[in-house]
């Protein structure tokens, strides 16, 4: 894959999201009227784009009915050692960003919890992005016992 597109409210709000997750600007650029860059970060690259009149994103977490577009997940299984402190660490520098007038808190939508998948257990959480996006962070814990 080549990328996955965002959309967004505010694009430089939302660089500042990714680039406090680890991404970094890597092309600007205009698509007609709105502004576009992308970025490269946690092994993959996402584009954002600026709405120019935007309405607010459907609750793809919390609406169990809700159909398209769920979540972007990224593996952090190779980047740390724990995924609850990788998160507290990410909540930390959000509140301090908040704190100095750079951006809102960190919305945590799902605290790490473990889930078996096929013959691996997993770590998960969830956040939601600048405009409320759902963005999933999995770590492989191991393999279930006799798998």
């Amino acid at each position: 894959m080549h990328h996955a597109s965002i959309r967004t409210a505010d694009i430089f709000r939302a660089i500042a999201f990714y680039e406090r997750l680890g991404f970094t600007v890597c092309e600007r650029f205009t698509a007609g009227i709105t502004l576009g860059c992308w970025l490269e970060g946690l092994g993959g690259r996402i584009e954002l784009l600026q709405v120019p009149q935007p309405r607010a994103a459907a609750d793809a977490f919390g609406d169990e009915h809700y159909t398209g577009y769920y979540h972007l997940s990224f593996d952090l299984t190779e980047r740390v050692k724990s995924l609850p402190d990788w998160l507290e660490n990410l909540r930390r520098d959000f509140a301090q960003a908040a704190t100095a007038g750079e951006g809102d808190g960190l919305k945590v939508l799902l605290e790490p919890t473990q889930q078996m998948i096929g013959d691996r257990i997993y770590e998960v959480a969830f956040v939601a992005d600048a405009d409320g996006l759902p963005l999933e962070f999995i770590r492989v814990l191991g393999e279930r016992m006799g798998a």
